[in-house]
């Protein structure tokens, strides 16, 4: 199965031009690739700033989402983005996993907030409080969102509790902590004998600058696709449940695991 992952900059408070942006990459995806599936980066309908995710956050009856519905449609093809969702009183970091028909197959909640100065998501989000996946072709993906990167728990659930074979990772993550990002990913795909999917913002939000570095990883830890860390790019790669079940049958770490050890 075909994937790709577009690695974008957003327009800050603009949902409309933003729908444009995933349109065009969609369309470039399906059309030049053959993609199944793109995945685009964290808070791609608002941008990625506290205030004007507070002033812009909708629910998913209009707006973005339902554009993101008719681009999956009209394409044929399965989109996972990051984006904003306004449910009553709450705001929640979201994925959404769209299907090649338009349907809205699954979503997830970021649960780890960046509670961080200057950005504190927390002052903006409410916490999610379940883990989440979808299946496309023969594979099981695991949702997770930027900051979840540094909780390896949630990954090793995903993939021991749910037998997941692949991580989707919309992000928005910052320069100064390049090497994190590009680290942490490869690692959760060698841990967990598993395809890592970053996708990561280009350009700048506020005074955030995102570093990019988008990539595709497979279950042995080869990087089997790579974006620079500041320009706008289309990266593609082959995934498969076969690796999956190859490099897991081969060394079968989860069956080595501790986990009386563990409990203590």
């Amino acid at each position: 199965m075909k994937i790709a992952v577009a690695q974008i900059s957003c327009s800050l408070g603009d949902p409309e031009a933003n729908l444009l942006k995933v349109r065009d990459f969609s369309r470039r995806a399906k059309g030049e690739v053959g993609a199944e599936l793109i995945v685009f980066p964290e808070m791609v309908d608002t941008g990625y700033s506290m205030p004007v995710v507070r002033s812009h956050a909708s629910d998913w009856k209009s707006g973005f989402v339902r554009g993101l519905q008719k681009v999956g449609r009209k394409l044929s093809i399965a989109i996972v983005t990051g984006v904003s969702e306004r449910a009553g009183s709450a705001i929640y970091n979201c994925q959404v996993f769209v299907d090649a028909h338009g349907n809205i197959g699954a979503k997830y909640r970021k649960t780890h907030l960046y509670a961080v100065p200057p950005v504190e998501e927390q002052t903006c989000f409410a916490p999610g409080n379940e883990f989440a996946t979808f299946s496309l072709g023969d594979l099981l993906f695991g949702f997770s969102i930027c900051y979840d990167l540094r909780f390896p728990e949630l990954y090793r659930k995903l993939a021991t509790n749910q037998n997941v074979g692949a991580f989707v990772i919309s992000s928005a993550w910052p320069f100064p902590r390049v090497e994190h990002f590009r680290t942490l990913a490869l690692a959760r795909a060698i841990e967990n004998q598993s395809y890592v999917v970053a996708s990561n913002r280009v350009g700048k939000d506020d005074d955030l600058w995102f570093c990019g570095s988008s990539a595709i990883i497979d279950p042995r830890g080869v990087v089997i696709a790579a974006a620079s860390a500041d320009r706008e790019e289309l990266i593609h790669a082959n995934v498969s449940q076969e690796l999956v079940a190859s490099v897991r049958n081969r060394v079968e770490s989860f069956a080595h695991r501790r986990e009386d050890l563990y409990e203590k």
